[in-house]
């Protein structure tokens, strides 16, 4: 009854309470005489792609953006552009997996895997979650410290985001178009935030053309590599494309009609491309201000500066030449100094609308993952207790216990966790865009897009993994322990095995729904002969 060669999962289960889920209204698509292209159809798709792209501006991504401004000047930006084109790739692929379908990612790998290596997976996918999660919840926690200058402490702006989550998870209540207008309006606050900051520092254009263009970092090393590796890990989040493949299904598309579904498809890629592109122009400001100010620059100097215009803030710059390390929340303050506490102030309230709207991203993430893969119904205020509890609570104790360096630094160890974590969700979104047997005349093979075969597509799932393994051996390695080394040879090799099981795994389907297609064909075939 459907074009895709799989049809979702009736459930048999009596909710024993009514649920409020991104799904209560499905967006009708209008009619329009002009087949080729319609502003009424792309405004009626627009929504998923912006609150998919509110993953590539979460606070963990401005850390990223402003550390590879400070550090690596503009010599970083084309792995931003690059990583940001791979990420829509694959959020297409995501998209076009729940339109054709009519089920996201977590739903089918629940069909497709065994139970043990399917319980691993979720685990890995809810591991990303969290560490999305703790990144939103320091975002806020210091965009409250700045806001209020120190009078709000870091332990106070962490709890004050346990009651800002519940408070917004009554937004889509009123309504789904609301809900994503809603998002839409704080991605303009932060459009508007670093874009004031972009023109105030006045970057070298000719300098920012040539870092997105040139693939080329000279006299870089390990920090540099630690940096893109960040940035790759910021960008292309792994639970961003289990989210979007349910996103999608928020709009009314008759799944029985090819025209349709390829109409969709069409649009949903070109919504994804227009936010995908405002979250890099977005990202782009960041690491164009960072850069023009501060890369190169000391303690000393930084100090000094802070000191004549009356910073509280001056004793985070040690009297030293060092190299001026930032993070989120020093970087508030270099920029108050220099610029102006206007600065610091519109600054905060972009880290602000960056944690505050990711909350939102992250908890409909969890739900859709927990309903596909457990097939678990839970309510969403019972499942953000759960998991921003998980989150909450070592954020609070290093907010408790340490100063704001630890709690910014955790920033850096969770962009290569989800770096790490990211093969979990590129291996199977490939597979299953690739079968013939799940995505029908969709698949792959049969697209304009991927005449780049899948095999060329998994080697750099492989190429990802070796440059995950190699940052952990030199991280483990800087820490001088024997045990940490043994311990960080064992989790790489189990990480290895498991990743290469996920790629035997798509050759297995692949060569499983082939035997089951010739045996169709063979019995079709039979049945005709003995008619006749």
């Amino acid at each position: 009854s459907h074009y895709g060669a799989i049809s979702p999962q009736a459930s048999s289960e009596v909710q024993e309470e009514p649920l409020s889920t991104y799904f209560e209204d499905k967006v009708p698509i209008p009619e329009s005489d002009n087949e080729c292209f319609s502003f009424r159809k792309l405004w009626a798709f627009t929504g998923p792609g912006f609150l998919m792209s509110i993953a590539y501006l979460d606070p963990g991504n401005i850390e990223s953006d402003l550390q590879s401004g400070a550090t690596s000047d503009f010599k970083l930006l084309w792995v931003l552009l690059y990583a940001t084109i791979i990420g829509l790739l694959l959020q297409r692929l995501a998209a076009r997996l729940g339109v054709v379908t009519g089920m996201d990612l977590a739903e089918i790998c629940n069909r497709q895997y065994p139970t043990v290596p399917r319980m691993i997976l979720w685990l890995m996918i809810e591991l990303a979650i969290i560490g999305s999660d703790m990144q939103e919840v320091i975002g806020c926690a210091i965009a409250f410290n700045l806001l209020s200058v120190g009078r709000i402490p870091l332990w106070g702006g962490v709890l004050i985001t346990i009651a800002d989550t519940f408070v917004f998870l009554f937004l889509d209540k009123y309504g789904l178009r609301k809900l994503e207008l809603f998002f839409g309006f704080l991605i303009t606050v932060m459009a508007i935030s670093f874009g004031y900051e972009y023109g105030l520092v006045k970057p070298d254009q000719g300098e920012v053309l040539k870092g997105m263009f040139l693939p080329y970092c000279p006299n870089c090393g390990p920090v540099q590599l630690e940096q893109a590796v960040g940035i790759v890990g910021a960008v292309i989040m792994p639970h961003n494309i289990y989210l979007h493949s349910a996103l999608v299904k928020s709009r009314e598309v008759d799944r029985k009609n090819k025209k349709e579904i390829k109409e969709a498809n069409k649009y949903f890629f070109i919504e994804s491309s227009i936010a995908l592109l405002v979250s890099f122009v977005i990202n782009l400001f960041v690491v164009a201000v960072f850069a023009q100010a501060f890369y190169n620059k000391n303690n000393m100097e930084v100090n000094a500066v802070c000191n004549a215009t009356g910073s509280p803030h001056t004793d985070l710059f040690p009297l030293n030449n060092g190299t001026l390390e930032v993070d989120i929340y020093k970087g508030g303050v270099v920029l108050g100094c220099f610029f102006g506490p206007a600065a610091l102030y519109i600054w905060a309230i972009g880290i602000l609308a960056a944690g505050q709207s990711s909350t939102m991203t992250g908890t409909y993430s969890g739900q859709f993952v927990m309903e596909g893969f457990l097939n678990l119904k839970w309510s969403r205020f019972r499942r953000v207790l759960l998991t921003r509890s998980i989150a909450i609570v070592p954020t609070f104790l290093v907010a408790i216990s340490k100063d704001v360096q630890h709690l910014t630094g955790l920033n850096d160890i969770l962009n290569v966790v989800q770096s790490i974590l990211l093969p979990f969700a590129l291996i199977p979104i490939l597979a299953f865009t690739s079968l013939t047997s799940i995505m029908n005349d969709f698949a792959n093979g049969n697209l304009c897009f991927s005449q780049i075969k899948s095999q060329i597509l998994f080697l750099v799932i492989l190429l990802v993994c070796a440059i995950n393994l190699y940052f952990v051996v030199v991280y483990v390695t800087a820490l001088n322990s024997v045990w940490l080394y043994v311990i960080a040879t064992l989790v790489s090799v189990v990480y290895l095995c498991f990743v290469i099981y996920l790629v035997s795994c798509y050759k297995l389907f692949e060569r499983t729904m082939s035997f089951r297609g010739f045996h169709r064909h063979t019995y079709a075939l039979s049945l005709r002969n003995h008619d006749s």
